[in-house]
């Protein structure tokens, strides 16, 4: 696990993201490039809704393109700081990244779904995660905000839903909700954040 680009120290409620599928487009070979990357719909402006409502935005996301020599550190390095600019250019702010490099055959304990990485980020920014959220695409992310305690863990439909949702189903594992996409997750989790 290699943690932070972008270090900050803060108490305040957490909202966990995955990237791809959930920030940008997924590909089954890889986001391998900056020229890869591209941002869904709506992705930029659900991170800003979140900043704006004194929410931090952490991105935790598996990365074993690395391992598998697919990318490299500067590729991954450049994606992961233009993805930040840019969601700063819209008035948004991504207050950390950590990232696995590992495959699932390195067994590491920070591969999602081990919870790894988000206690990691608990540690680095003395997280309550009974006041965080997490909004992933996979079974993967589910199973990881459960396993680290996160109090609410969303769906997103913007990956590859089907195969998401039979997983969870094979582990007989739900969601808090299922969203078509980010900022619809958004805006869920700002609703039960309000009621705490």
């Amino acid at each position: 696990m290699v943690p932070s680009l972008l270090p900050n120290s803060s108490p305040e409620p957490v909202v966990f993201l995955d990237r791809d599928g959930v920030i940008n487009h997924d590909s089954p070979a890889y986001i391998k490039s900056l020229a890869e990357f591209e941002f869904l719909p709506r992705s930029l402006a659900a991170i800003q809704r979140l900043n704006h409502s004194n929410i931090k935005t952490i991105v935790i996301n598996n990365q074993s393109a690395l391992h598998r020599g697919l990318i490299s550190q500067e590729n991954l390095d450049a994606i992961h700081i233009a993805m930040a600019t840019e969601v700063r250019n819209r008035g948004g702010r991504i207050h950390d990244i950590f990232y696995c490099p590992h495959t699932p055959q390195e067994k590491c304990t920070c591969r999602k779904p081990a919870p790894g990485m988000i206690e990691s980020a608990q540690k680095k920014h003395c997280i309550d995660l009974s006041l965080a959220g997490m909004v992933g695409d996979s079974a993967k992310d589910i199973a990881c905000a459960r396993r680290a305690g996160v109090r609410y863990a969303v769906l997103v439909k913007t990956g590859d839903f089907a195969r998401a949702k039979k997983e969870l189903d094979d582990i007989n594992l739900k969601p808090d909700w299922v969203a078509a996409d980010l900022y619809e997750a958004v805006e869920w989790l700002l609703e039960r954040f309000q009621r705490l």
